[in-house]
């Protein structure tokens, strides 16, 4: 069997495990499932006091935090779930509707 990072459109089944299950950790970096998403957070950096509240409420780990501060949404895994916006004290994140304004898809 190959491992998940060397799947690709020419792995052919006879290379997959039953059922296409992936046995090993630390895969989901290889899936970018962001597309999934209707409705897209955006970030408000005016508003926002650093508390980080929003980052570990994040089912996705789609907030990243370097030295203590928050980062722009990593877009290529954020689902648009909504749970940092109800996590935000601040009202320094709000979310868009994609279907409206498709420039904010990440």
């Amino acid at each position: 069997m190959i491992s998940a990072e060397q799947i690709n459109e020419k792995t052919t089944w006879q290379n997959l495990t039953p059922g296409c299950e992936i046995y090993e950790p630390g895969t989901s970096r290889l899936t970018k499932t962001g597309e999934w998403r209707v409705r897209t957070p955006k970030w408000i950096k005016e508003k926002c006091k650093q508390c980080l509240l929003c980052a570990p409420f994040c089912p996705d780990s789609s907030i990243p935090v370097e030295d203590g501060r928050r980062g722009e949404f990593d877009y290529d895994h954020c689902k648009g779930c909504g749970i940092c916006l109800k996590a935000c004290p601040f009202d320094a994140i709000e979310m868009t509707d994609e279907t409206k304004d498709p420039q904010t898809k990440g």
